[in-house]
C-alpha cells in the first residue's frame, strides 16, 4: 500500500523518551530480596514473562537501586503482586531507598517467610513468586535478570483483584473489564 503524504500528517511524532509509556509490560509489582538478614522491598515495573513451564519473568532492576546488588549477591527473590487498595503504599515504596528506611515497617507491610527462598513474601499482595537468577549474562549491560519461578502463592481471601499499570509521570491504569474470546491456547 502506497504512503501519501496526507497519510503522515496525521500522525505526531512522539520524543522517544516516551516510548516505554506505550509498551508498559505488566503490572506494576513489589520485588523483595533480603541481605545480611535484612529484607527490603522495591517497586518494580520493567518485566515480563519469558517462558510459560518452568515459568521464567526477565526484569530490569537498575543498579542504582538498592535491592541490585543483593539480586546480584543472592540470587534469589519474591515478585510479590499487588491490588489497587496497594496503590500509595506501592508508590511510596518506589519513591524512596532501602538504604535509607525499612520500608516494611515504614508502609505497614508484613513480611512473611516463604518457602523456598530468603526473601519474605507480602502478605498484603494476592500472589507471591518465589524466584531464582537462573540468567544474569545481560546484568552487566542491561540491568536485566531471568528469573525462574520456583513457587507460587496467591491469598485465596483476595477474590477478583485488580492489577494497576505505570503510564508514566504519576499516571497508572486499573485492571478494567474482563473479556473472553476464543482461543486455542488453554
Amino acid at each position: 500500500m502506497e504512503r501519501t503524504e496526507r497519510d503522515a500528517t496525521v500522525m505526531k511524532a512522539l520524543p522517544l523518551s516516551k516510548v516505554y509509556q506505550l509498551l508498559e509490560p505488566g503490572p506494576v509489582v513489589l520485588l523483595t530480596t533480603v541481605r545480611k538478614g535484612r529484607a527490603n522491598v522495591m517497586t518494580l515495573s520493567w518485566h515480563m514473562m519469558v517462558e510459560f513451564e518452568p515459568p521464567l519473568v526477565a526484569c530490569v532492576v537498575s543498579n542504582r537501586n538498592y535491592s541490585f546488588a543483593a539480586l546480584c549477591a543472592t540470587r534469589e527473590c519474591v515478585i510479590a503482586v499487588p491490588a489497587v487498595e496497594l496503590a500509595s503504599k506501592v508508590v511510596k515504596v518506589g519513591n524512596c531507598s532501602g538504604r535509607d528506611v525499612d520500608k516494611f515497617a515504614a508502609f505497614g507491610l508484613t513480611p512473611v517467610p516463604a518457602g523456598r527462598v530468603a526473601p519474605p513474601l507480602v502478605a498484603e499482595c494476592f500472589a507471591n513468586l518465589e524466584c531464582r537468577v537462573v540468567d544474569a549474562r545481560l546484568v552487566n549491560r542491561y540491568n536485566l535478570f531471568l528469573l525462574e519461578v520456583l513457587k507460587a502463592s496467591t491469598d485465596p481471601a483476595q477474590k477478583h483483584p485488580k492489577t494497576i499499570h505505570h503510564r508514566g509521570y504519576g499516571k497508572f491504569v486499573v485492571d478494567g473489564e474482563t473479556i473472553k474470546l476464543r482461543s486455542k491456547m488453554r
